[in-house]
């Protein structure tokens, strides 16, 4: 794969650079696609099959649905027990993640906890599994990749920012580029919960800053100024998600003011979903 471009969009009179992750792969792209990488480059016989677990709104759970459909390995997804409605829906990521041969599996509530931790017990030499969010070591290695390709670009900037769930891209980005100064903001739990997700795989870097939300958002929950950033940006010529952008872009007008490449974290395939939910509060 090419490395993928770098736009420049102006947004409440700044300026921002972006690194168009989103255009690598329609399901496969973004962060995802670095974290996935070594699984990308893992041969096909030598693997049969993936587990993962976490949310129907998943972009990882999608973007391993895709990566399982290249390689032709199964692919087993355990998640709480979902309603009647959203199995039914004809869109967003479970949906694609079901048509690209992906198995889903509920636990009850009370047995999921327990369940996942003993996945691990009961795996043999050709299954993998892949942590919740692809927060797994093996991210690293696409993580220095896309590092190379920052630096490639001899950018004047030293300004970099991602948003985060687990934290795994601006944690293994920020080890990679000690030169640059790497911002996120946690848009799944609070910076507690974000550091926490981050010291279990390694030491904090000093050049990794966590910028607090202006307030706690609950994550997927509809929020009227989420939408109004996600419209100026898509004005401005980019299309970003609507789980995880919203709350970075609104940290970095609200905290920063240097010139910034915001790594595009891909993710859009879900915002159709999204955008249905939005129109059915009559906030769309």
């Amino acid at each position: 794969m090419n490395n993928s471009p770098i736009s420049k969009i102006s947004l409440e009179g700044r300026d921002f650079y972006v690194k168009r992750d989103d255009l690598i792969d329609p399901f496969l792209a973004g962060n995802k696609y670095r974290k996935l990488y070594t699984l990308l480059k893992t041969p096909s016989n030598k693997l049969n099959k993936i587990i993962s677990y976490g949310g129907t709104q998943s972009n990882a759970m999608l973007a391993i649905a895709a990566v399982c459909k290249r390689k032709s390995w199964e692919f087993e997804y355990y998640t709480k027990p979902l309603s009647k409605t959203q199995k039914s829906f004809s869109h967003g990521n479970y949906f694609h993640s079901v048509k690209l041969g992906m198995k889903h599996i509920e636990i009850e509530e009370s047995f999921y906890k327990d369940f996942i931790a003993s996945l691990s017990l009961t795996i043999d030499v050709t299954t993998f599994i892949v942590d919740q969010g692809g927060a797994v070591e093996d991210a690293k290695k696409g993580l220095e990749v896309l590092a190379e390709e920052i630096r490639s670009a001899n950018l004047k900037l030293r300004s970099l920012a991602t948003p985060s769930g687990t934290g795994t891209t601006a944690l293994f980005l920020a080890l990679a580029l000690p030169e640059f100064k790497i911002y996120t903001t946690p848009c799944v739990g609070d910076v507690k919960y974000l550091k926490q997700q981050m010291q279990a795989l390694s030491e904090i870097p000093k050049n990794l800053i966590i910028l607090e939300p202006n307030k706690k958002h609950h994550f997927a929950k509809l929020y009227p100024e989420f939408l109004d950033i996600y419209k100026k940006l898509l004005l401005s010529g980019i299309e970003f998600d609507l789980l995880y952008a919203p709350g970075m872009w609104e940290a970095l007008l609200a905290k920063t003011d240097e010139e910034i490449l915001y790594i595009h974290s891909g993710g859009v395939s879900g915002n159709e979903s999204m955008l249905k939910r939005y129109e059915q509060k009559s906030f769309y």
